[in-house]
């Protein structure tokens, strides 16, 4: 490429962006090569050019025009599908080289409420889901999903995350940047989709959420270019998960009465069945005793339909170990003890059966908050004791911080024996 092809095709990068005043020539192109930085977005429009000529993902970054605009280029749900899956290669790229400035993206309240508005809308136009297919780049991609899936509900989110964006960048990313047959588009989409899925909730269990933020917004993208309305439903539940954990309950239900909406027209109870699950989460946190309540009822009579046969392979982990566990919250945050304390044990039961680490710590945290609700500091030392071990057991920020919390319940009963034992036992995990 010449040093004036590359000016010509920047310029017309510029205009399909919506900047006509910019007009670099052949003498611009050598003022770069000799180290000016150019202004933005002329680094980001560059990054386009040499990704489109070589044929994977080039990143201003590696052109040594430092990070661009990507941290705020994956809170964009964009309406041009090939912008979308050069943001998504963005952020594996960025992921998998560690670069600091992805880990310490913030997390913004209010980016899910866009994106949450147009993926409806679309997906109430196109209610009609597109042909599934099965050809072998299809097969191969959704293979591994299912591979690191069970990575990250068996040993936690902080596990496979790397190996797995590692192989989106290379096999997957790719695969979409080629021209297909439609279904054989929409099918490839779905398959990034639920994997660009799995990269947020892994990041989210690794307690990076402005990263995670940033995979669930892109995979919600690339399930509207599926049509697959259940795929964004499910997505939508991870934002409004994320949103009612960080303290933007209100945010989280939103998302989730969105994910609700959009699932009018298909058929996954399971899916279903976690969206009024997470709304009670929301209202519970809101203070809506009534309103938790019914929803958690919605929840428990969705997934009397459900029918695991039949159900997509990303609703796996919605069952009864995972729904009780959630139910358990919502309770444990009413001050209903007693309900949070049956939902617990179901789950725990539920947990140890499979042998979940991960959900049978979390479970066993929200028993013991419903013993200390009781006063019952002995039962909550002992049930904090199997969070402890099964915390040890995976790779998650999430067990560590209901172990933290664990310990700030606890905090109330001073300087008892019990208190001090838990805080000494804890020490190792939640010193990091």
């Amino acid at each position: 490429m010449s040093q004036g092809e590359l000016a010509r095709r920047t310029r017309a990068g510029a205009r399909k962006r919506g900047h006509p005043h910019i007009a670099p020539d052949a003498s611009s192109v050598r003022r770069w090569l000799h180290g000016e930085r150019p202004r933005p977005p002329v680094p980001d429009i560059l990054a386009d050019i040499f990704s489109s000529a070589v044929g994977y993902r080039v990143t201003t970054y590696d052109l040594g025009m430092g990070e661009g605009a990507m941290a705020d280029r994956g809170l964009v749900y964009d309406a041009s599908y090939p912008a979308t899956v050069e943001a998504v290669a963005d952020l594996g790229r960025a992921d998998v080289d560690r670069r600091n400035f992805l880990a310490s993206a913030p997390f913004a309240a209010a980016a899910g409420i866009g994106p949450s508005r147009d993926w409806l809308l679309a997906t109430l136009e196109h209610s009609a889901a597109g042909p599934r297919v099965g050809p072998d780049d299809v097969t191969a991609v959704r293979g591994m999903f299912a591979v690191f899936q069970r990575m990250d509900i068996f040993q936690g989110g902080g596990s496979g995350r790397l190996a797995l964006a590692g192989y989106l960048n290379a096999h997957v990313f790719p695969l979409l940047r080629r021209t297909h047959a439609e279904e054989v588009h929409r099918a490839l989409c779905e398959a990034a989709a639920e994997q660009t899925y799995l990269l947020g909730w892994m990041a989210y269990d690794s307690g990076e959420h402005g990263t995670a933020q940033r995979y669930l917004i892109q995979s919600l993208r690339l399930a509207e270019e599926s049509r697959n309305a259940a795929l964004g439903a499910h997505v939508l539940a991870g934002m409004a998960d994320q949103a009612t954990l960080l303290g933007h309950p209100e945010e989280g239900r939103r998302l989730a009465q969105a994910g609700r909406a959009g699932l009018k027209k298909t058929t996954s109870p399971a899916c279903l069945s976690d969206l009024w699950a997470l709304e009670a989460r929301a209202w519970a946190r809101l203070g809506d005793r009534r309103a938790a309540s019914s929803a958690v009822a919605a929840s428990e009579a969705a997934y009397e339909t459900v029918r695991p046969a039949e159900e997509p392979q990303w609703a796996a982990f919605i069952d009864p170990a995972y729904l009780h566990g959630e139910h358990a919250y919502t309770f444990r945050d009413l001050g209903d003890c007693a309900a949070a304390e049956e939902h617990a044990r179901r789950s725990i039961e539920h947990a140890g059966r499979q042998q979940r680490a991960r959900r049978g710590a979390m479970s066993h945290a929200a028993l013991a908050a419903s013993h200390l609700q009781r006063g019952d500091l002995d039962a909550a030392h002992a049930a904090g004791l199997r969070t402890l071990s099964l915390a040890r057991q995976v790779s998650s920020s999430r067990t560590v911080e209901a172990v933290q919390e664990l310990e700030h319940r606890m905090s109330r009963f001073g300087g008892h024996r019990l208190v001090a034992d838990f805080r000494d036992r804890a020490r190792d995990l939640t010193a990091v």
